[in-house]
């Protein structure tokens, strides 16, 4: 049986979860996820624990356990003006920041300074600060996918998964497009999303990014597929934090809020029979 047979759907169904990323990020990110939730097509999100509103967002997410919610591992920080570094004490894990006590800003930073059990000290540290809160995770994701750059990062990724009995979002061609390692990556056992669903630079640039997002509904396949988002809105806060950055910056994050909150997106899942699942229905099968 495959997974929407073992989920009770036949064989060829068109799974999607729609996910927003960076929960916790900001106040404006926790209200535009919080809408998307409440009032849109949004059906999963993850939390970033180390950042200053993760505590308005874990409110949320042990007061509304209702809603799919993950832990959003996190190894970097890309912004320039807006910098959060592990939650465990710099002493523990000084591989993993720069001379300030930040995360890196880039993978390959990142990468090239990480130790991998600080690593794995640091995202241990993460998830239970969300246990400790209260919130009963759903699923494990990376920030920027960091876990993918090598394959012993990986491996810890995956472990991890195994450890808190979790299921880990892992999608082998953009593992596999951001990898900054030679060596082969061993996928084992791990639970694989057929299909990846993003918006692009390239169609934000030319004011296309809102119907690329109708036409990857469109092209969705029989399997898992996920859609990856930010909604956030383009106030002051968000505009702050993005500066210098409008790849995901706040112009595109409220573009991600308005699609996945309108009756156009609604209207496409109709048309192409797409069922909804989470990461907490799947997990309970496996």
């Amino acid at each position: 049986m495959n997974l929407a047979q073992k989920l009770g759907y036949p064989e060829n169904t068109k799974l999607l979860i729609i996910h927003a990323d960076d929960a916790g990020l900001s106040h404006s990110e926790n209200q535009a996820t919080i809408q998307t939730l409440q009032n849109g097509f949004v059906n999963s999100y993850s939390i970033m624990t180390p950042c200053p509103w993760f505590f308005e967002m874990a409110n949320f997410a042990k007061n509304n356990p209702q809603y799919d919610c993950g832990v959003h591992l996190t190894l970097t920080c890309e912004w320039e003006n807006y910098k959060f570094g592990p939650v465990l004490p710099l002493s523990e894990v000084p591989s993993l920041t720069d001379a300030n006590g930040h995360f890196y800003k880039s993978r390959a930073d990142f990468k090239n300074h990480a130790k991998p059990s600080e690593i794995k000290k640091e995202l241990t540290a993460q998830i239970e600060r969300a246990l400790k809160f209260g919130i009963q995770p759903t699923h494990l994701d990376s920030h920027m996918c960091s876990i993918g750059v090598t394959p012993e990062i990986l491996e810890i990724y995956k472990e991890l998964g195994r450890q808190y009995k979790l299921p880990v979002f892992i999608n082998q061609q953009f593992v596999e497009s951001i990898r900054l390692s030679d060596e082969t990556y061993n996928f084992g056992d791990m639970l694989l999303t057929d299909n990846l669903l993003i918006g692009y630079f390239s169609d934000f640039e030319k004011g296309e990014l809102r119907n690329s997002y109708t036409k990857a509904l469109d092209n969705a396949i029989p399997g898992l597929n996920v859609f990856l988002l930010h909604p956030a809105f383009d106030d002051f806060e968000m505009q702050g934090i993005t500066v210098n950055h409008p790849n995901f910056g706040s112009a595109w994050r409220q573009i991600d809020f308005d699609f996945f909150t309108s009756k156009e997106c609604g209207q496409k899942l109709k048309e192409n029979n797409i069922q909804l699942v989470t990461w907490r229905e799947i997990g309970s099968i496996r």
